[in-house]
């Protein structure tokens, strides 16, 4: 009797198991750019080459001060009256009429400067002994010399102080007067066709003159240094 042999079942072994690949996110970085980014990106690009520009604008028309000078003058009239017993309450008037020559030169090659509003006053001892007045508008182009001469005082009374008043005498006898020009106004500096803001500008002339009683007209000028410009 033939013996069965039952199959031998073969050992089957699992699937192996199928790996799932793990997805992986880096958190807070996103799948896109952000517009927002970019934008700054730009913006900040923008502002660099704006800096640079304007630097290079500044480096090439940079303005230097404009340059005063008094070359000449004249007095007409220089008149004082002391306060009387009957007037002690009112202080000593000075009655004077001058002109003075100013040479102003721009500096600049590639700047131009626009005075809009310019006055001229006379002073002595830090004392204002002539009232202002208004000169006209005045263009200085590149490179180029203008010269003013303004009327000052016109004969109109002027208090003052009895420093001023004793101080004029004296200059009188010793036949020299030290005053001082004053220039007030406000200007404008002009690059081809930008116009920048107003500056305000202020010019003080100290000039020493020879002056004698009872001689008018033009008077020697002793010293007339470069004026100082503050703008």
């Amino acid at each position: 009797m033939a013996e069965e042999h039952a199959p031998e079942q073969q050992q089957q072994q699992p699937p192996p198991p199928i790996q799932t690949q793990k997805m992986t996110h880096e958190k807070g970085t996103p799948s896109t750019s952000d517009p927002r980014r970019a934008l700054c990106s730009c913006i900040s690009v923008f502002l660099l080459l704006a800096g640079v520009t304007a630097l290079t604008l500044w480096l090439v028309y940079r303005p230097y001060k404009p340059q005063f000078r008094v070359v000449g003058a004249a007095i007409y009239q220089l008149n004082t009256t002391s306060t009387t017993s009957s007037q002690m309450q009112q202080p000593p008037l000075v009655t004077t009429t001058m002109q003075f020559t100013i040479v102003t030169r721009n500096p600049n090659r590639r700047v131009s400067i626009y005075y809009d509003r310019l006055t001229a006053f006379l002073m002595y001892r830090n004392q204002a002994i002539t009232p202002q007045v208004s000169l006209p508008p005045l263009y200085h182009a590149r490179k180029s010399t203008v010269a003013l001469s303004p009327v000052l005082g016109g004969g109109q009374e002027v208090p003052v102080s009895v420093e001023v008043l004793n101080g004029l005498a004296v200059d009188e006898g010793y036949g020299v007067l030290g005053l001082r020009v004053v220039l007030l106004g406000r200007l404008r500096w002009k690059a081809g066709a930008i116009k920048t803001a107003h500056y305000g500008v202020y010019v003080k002339c100290d000039v020493l003159v020879g002056f004698k009683k009872g001689v008018m007209g033009q008077v020697p000028l002793l010293t007339a240094n470069a004026c100082k410009v503050d703008i």
